[in-house]
């Protein structure tokens, strides 16, 4: 029995020693997703305007100039709609922004970056909307007398902005290239 006894005490002090040690908290995570560097090709249509496409993409051109450019290894795409101007910048213009702001309501900030290329003449408003909106990214892009081409950004699933973070940064980037390189045709 006392063998017994010794040998239960000892078996206590073991499971009590080894309980002693510090507690460390785990460091938090992230999703760490990473995609190909960027190559873009330039898109030459029918329509009045081109524009570089990263190749990661496959462009759907409409008859009437809109575009869908689909990432499908992203699960999202790039809506693009074209309008000319025919005396109706102001409506277009008004359009375009309260489009982006009907975001708002789900959006935690919304971020305005005017765009000016004189050389291209090309001007517009590029639209980065944090939070678990629907469209992350928004712009439009006008020479203001002929040409107005709108453009969004949406994934196939519910927003979570979280989960999304890298596709949208990566389809930023990608909209924000496409507005650069624009170009209207004469």
């Amino acid at each position: 029995m006392r063998t017994f006894k010794g040998i239960l005490i000892l078996i206590s002090f073991y499971l009590f020693a080894a309980c002693g040690g510090d507690t460390l908290p785990k460091p938090k995570s992230q999703l760490s997703l990473s995609y190909p560097a960027p190559t873009y090709k330039r898109v030459i249509t029918e329509c009045t305007y081109s524009f570089d496409k990263n190749d990661l993409s496959n462009l759907y051109l409409k008859n009437n100039c809109a575009a869908t450019i689909e990432y499908p290894s992203l699960d999202g795409s790039i809506f693009l709609t074209y309008r000319k101007v025919e005396d109706n910048i102001n409506a277009l213009l008004s359009d375009a922004q309260k489009l982006t702001y009907e975001h708002v309501r789900k959006a935690d900030d919304i971020i305005e970056e005017k765009y000016i290329n004189e050389k291209q003449n090309a001007y517009g408003m590029f639209y980065d909307v944090k939070g678990n909106a629907a469209s992350q990214s928004q712009f439009y892009i006008t020479d203001s007398t002929n040409h107005f081409l709108t453009g969004s950004i949406y994934f196939n699933t519910k927003p979570n902005y979280d989960s999304i973070y890298p596709a949208a940064v990566y389809l930023k980037n990608d909209i924000r290239h496409l507005m650069e390189t624009i170009e209207w045709k004469k």
